[in-house]
């Protein structure tokens, strides 16, 4: 099965929460602060993998998670980082974001990288507060959150040459006699529903990527018959071999038809250099065959008069290809890939407050990641956790939204009274 446009569902691992410790060692008295900095949480990349040549794998599995970091531990121990993971996708692998519709990423050799979501850093332990003042910190960091993203994955083959022509016009049997692609061949319209990649070996023992894409038709550049949806899979050749079946009434007509749509589609596409290859010649009259080949010399156009059936003229066919293809510099793509800023965003200091009767909740990822690490048992970590709220205006945005004295707060799993004499008082 040939897939080429898939979304996925990305997360990176959130950092490790910071440790509160202390130093518990016999014949040391007040050991001070102890605890380790929480582990970064894994990062998410995508990876270009020259092996691949569908998005077929993300039928199967289309969210992926990095591992967390691990929290501080005691004895001033860094939490273990969580891995990073690499996805792996073809080589001409467009990457959109879901959300800002911006193309973030264009993968085009084996082994490039992409940073999808960076990982989330460790939040710092009790030990990293320490100073000539404060001696004994109650109170550490969370680590940051992970960051998740919905990511659209579309694939351009990168192909040298491409096979063009009309349905049934025999480039799926001119791929199997000429490379070790093995498509399905049948005597019917549209048999090829999906591009098919095969290797064309040359002399030194390097090779030629060569795909048979779709039959195209009138309408094509429209979406008419298999449409643009294949048509952007011609974009990246080098080379074109126009297959003509030389059994058709009117294979010239056929020509100017696909070269038409070509034309329509836009793009680089009727810019790329054509081959013409009059195929099914064992079957056809031969005078036939001569007159339609001296008319596309006469456009100055290299043909071959071929049978992909019988592999009569095919050798001269790959020949002259890889003759041309070394002549033909690999063409140069503007695709305009705008700055990521999203795969570094770990800020999720947003926040919304819930009115109820007398009962506010406070909901938001940094608030509650605050109190999740705070030992409201203590007033020195208390303190700077009301410290912090107010800084990031909580308190004033529960006022805006009717808060009165004694009525509760609920903050993840922390709740208190409000009364507005003692958030001042405290600051």
């Amino acid at each position: 099965m040939f897939i080429d446009k898939v979304k996925i569902n990305i997360t990176s691992g959130a950092g490790g929460n910071g440790m509160v410790a202390w130093r518990r060692e016999k014949y040391v008295d007040k050991g001070g602060p102890a605890g380790g900095d929480g582990g970064k949480g894994g990062a998410v990349f995508l990876m270009a993998d020259s092996n691949l040549s569908t998005l077929l794998d993300f039928k199967y599995q289309t969210k992926f998670i990095a591992e967390e970091g691990e929290k501080g531990g005691i004895k001033n121990l860094h939490g273990k980082n969580g891995k990073d993971i690499y996805i792996k996708v073809p080589c001409g692998t467009i990457i959109k974001d879901s959300k800002s519709g911006k193309i973030i990423g264009d993968l085009t050799y084996s082994g490039q990288t992409l940073l999808l979501a960076s990982g989330g850093r460790g939040g710092r332990g009790n030990a990293r507060f320490a100073t000539p003042v404060r001696r004994a910190p109650q109170f550490c960091e969370p680590g940051e959150p992970g960051i998740n993203r919905e990511l659209e994955l579309e694939l351009k083959l990168i192909a040298d040459v491409g096979l063009l022509g009309m349905p049934n016009a025999g480039k799926s049997t001119l791929i199997s006699v000429i490379s070790a692609a093995k498509p399905k061949i049948a005597d019917y319209p549209f048999t090829t529903l999906v591009p098919n990649l095969g290797i064309i070996k040359k002399p030194d023992g390097d090779g030629l990527v060569i795909a048979d894409i779709p039959g195209l038709i009138e309408g094509a550049s429209q979406g008419i018959g298999l449409g643009f949806e294949f048509l952007r899979h011609v974009e990246r050749t080098r080379l074109l071999v126009h297959l003509l079946d030389m059994t058709e009434e009117d294979p010239i007509n056929n020509y100017k038809i696909i070269n038409k749509e070509l034309e329509k589609y836009g793009g680089r596409l009727n810019e790329i250099p054509q081959i013409i290859a009059l195929n099914k010649i064992d079957a056809a009259d031969i005078e036939k065959v001569e007159k339609i080949k001296k008319y596309f010399e006469e456009e100055n156009k290299d043909v071959f008069a071929i049978s992909a059936a019988t592999g009569e003229g095919t050798k001269e066919l790959v020949y002259h290809l890889i003759q041309k293809i070394e002549e033909i510099p690999p063409p140069e793509f503007n695709i305009e890939v705008e700055k990521d800023e999203e795969a570094r965003d770990h800020d999720d200091s947003e926040y919304k407050i819930h009115a109820y009767n007398h009962y506010f909740v406070v909901e938001g990822g940094r608030v509650e990641r605050l109190v999740s690490v705070t030992d409201l048992k203590i007033s020195e970590a208390t303190f700077r956790l009301e410290n912090i709220l107010k800084g990031m205006g909580v308190f004033k945005a529960l006022e805006d939204a009717g808060i009165q004295d004694g009525d509760s707060v609920k903050i993840g799993e922390f709740e208190f009274e409000y009364y507005s004499d003692e958030i001042k008082d405290d600051f």
